[in-house]
């Protein structure tokens, strides 16, 4: 896992796809954080991936880098929102604190479970490691 977070942290804005329905949906995330030995995502249970994602757990991150490397993730989203995540979450990124705080009944975490990853590489390699 700590070769798939460096990645993460190192290109910082993955985009996360959901499905609405059997309607497709992609946008950007800037939070990532490991915790207790998973990785962890926020979003707001206001949003509609938040619903997307309680509808139907699978999805799939990607992120490229400068290099042209790119990094796909895909598992199942397991909800897991508690002060001690949520603190955690706060002290990873101290600009959240101007969004959220640690009793904020919208500030939602998740990690992925079943996590696999594929690095894939501008000269056409790939590699799958599981988290």
């Amino acid at each position: 896992m700590n070769e798939i977070l460096a990645f993460l942290l190192e290109n910082r804005i993955v985009y996360l796809a959901t499905v609405d329905g059997n309607i497709p949906k992609v946008r950007p995330f800037g939070f990532v954080m490991e915790f207790e030995g998973k990785l962890y995502f926020s979003t707001s249970n206001q949003k509609s991936v938040y619903k997307q994602l309680k509808a139907n757990p699978n999805f799939e991150v990607s992120i490229i880098s400068k290099t042209g490397d790119w990094l796909r993730l895909q598992g199942k989203a397991v909800f897991n929102t508690t002060r001690k995540t949520r603190q955690a979450a706060l002290d990873a990124v101290p600009a959240f604190s101007k969004m959220y705080s640690i009793d904020d009944a919208i500030f939602e975490l998740f990690y992925i479970e079943d996590g696999v990853a594929t690095f894939n590489d501008t000269k056409g390699s790939s590699r799958t490691v599981t988290l």
